[in-house]
């Protein structure tokens, strides 16, 4: 199948950034939102996105209107029946993933490619709830997509090859450099980048050091771009903390058991950089 139109549903965070990279690429972009609210938030992210692109030389403002033209919005998720692959990016939620896409299996044509941006998630559960599993994928991508150059394409033990060879080179398309992985828990980065940040918790609850050396040492020490701490508040600790007990209550590993603190600060308020506070505090957020 030529892939020509796509079609994304949620234009939130990870929904807006995945339009924006899609349609920058040249594909028509269908995306979807449950109101015209979010839908406008969502569009103007993807407004200054582009024009913050613009703006660091990164793109033309012509280039800039041809993206945004390609755009198109909605808040009948069943529009994106006339795309040939559509990817899912609502809440980290899987009833609510398993209803999204019992609607989009009722809505699309036999032969569009079902995909969830889901991070930690089981993609053959997912896919167990269309009558299609053999076009049900992964593709995971990071935050935040503009920036971050890489797509986990996750295949599950139904999907067919020419599914995943289309995921990939849809990867590609849109700039990003794939990994594939099966559908296992976590996939391969959550899998790693999980335990070490909740390591990183408890040495700072036992005292080892600052989370501010701690994050330090990561960085220079290992040339990460952020700390634990840094990041953890960059992703939202909620975020963080629901990936982690995914990933728990499928495996049972305790290295995925999220300690005590972290669930602390969610009740609290605490949830990182969006709320304005997490292991540090944003002034002005």
């Amino acid at each position: 199948m030529v892939i020509k139109k796509v079609g994304i549903i949620g234009c939130g965070l990870m929904g807006s950034g995945i339009a924006e990279i899609t349609a920058r690429a040249g594909y028509d972009v269908l995306v979807t939102e449950v109101n015209e609210e979010f839908l406008k938030k969502g569009i103007a992210r993807i407004e200054a996105s582009t024009q913050k692109a613009v703006d660091k030389g990164k793109s033309t403002a012509a280039e800039r209107t041809a993206t945004l033209a390609r755009i198109k919005g909605s808040t009948k998720i069943e529009d994106v029946k006339s795309c040939q692959l559509v990817v899912e990016a609502v809440i980290e939620k899987m009833d609510e993933k398993k209803r999204v896409f019992g609607i989009l299996d009722a809505a699309c044509p036999p032969e569009t490619i079902l995909a969830s941006n889901t991070s930690s998630l089981s993609i053959t559960e997912i896919a167990g709830s269309t009558k299609r599993p053999d076009k049900v994928l992964g593709l995971h991508f990071f935050s935040p997509v503009p920036v971050m150059k890489l797509l986990e394409v996750v295949r599950t033990i139904m999907v067919k090859d020419e599914v995943v060879e289309a995921g990939v080179a849809y990867g590609k398309a849109v700039g990003k450099e794939t990994v594939v992985c099966k559908d296992a828990p976590g996939f391969i980065v959550n899998q790693l980048y999980l335990p070490y940040t909740l390591v990183a918790i408890r040495q700072w609850e036992r005292g080892l050091a600052t989370k501010e050396d701690i994050d330090k040492a990561m960085s220079l020490g290992l040339n990460y771009p952020m700390g634990p701490f840094t990041l953890m508040d960059f992703v939202g600790l909620d975020i963080h903390y629901n990936a982690c007990m995914s990933i728990f209550e499928e495996t049972k590993d305790p290295a995925y058991f999220p300690p005590p603190v972290l669930k602390k600060m969610i009740q609290a308020g605490h949830l990182g950089r969006k709320t304005g506070k997490g292991f540090y505090d944003y002034p002005g957020k």
